[in-house]
């Protein structure tokens, strides 16, 4: 993962490692203002454009509209959590493609395995690190 991260910093908002796909738009999903503004600044200052949402309906919607290469999802949110949109975002066979990572404050055994059954790429747990943000990224490539 240290090597992906390095990549990424040489060439930033474009991971073009052998076998890999290039990542150029992230959706971040989070209703916590401060924790959006902070994904976002992590994300946008590795060169990447970035697309925000503040809950999981917006971001099915969004992500049919604007098809980003990966999701950072929050999961406890209004509306519609973070779980049940992975789930419509991978049951559309327009979005189903797009890899999701879960970035929350959730740490309990059965989130992960409920992450893992819903097909989440990577479960990131709050409070995060900048590498933690990015490493994540780089995986879905």
């Amino acid at each position: 993962m240290g090597e992906t991260v390095r990549n990424l910093r040489r060439a930033p908002g474009v991971c073009l490692l052998e076998g890999t796909v290039a990542i150029h738009k992230v959706l971040i999903v989070d209703d916590a203002r401060p924790d959006l503004m902070n994904l976002e600044k992590i994300v946008s200052g590795a060169g990447y454009t970035t697309l925000t949402a503040t809950n999981g309906l917006q971001a099915v919607e969004i992500s049919k509209a604007q098809m980003p290469d990966v999701i950072l999802m929050d999961v406890n949110m209004e509306q519609m959590d973070g779980f049940a949109a992975t789930r419509a975002i991978g049951g559309d066979a327009t979005t189903k493609g797009i890899p999701v990572v879960l970035v929350t404050s959730k740490n309990q055994k059965a989130d992960r395995v409920w992450a893992q059954m819903l097909g989440v790429k990577g479960y990131v747990t709050k409070p995060y690190t900048p590498d933690q943000i990015l490493g994540a990224i780089a995986a879905c490539a």
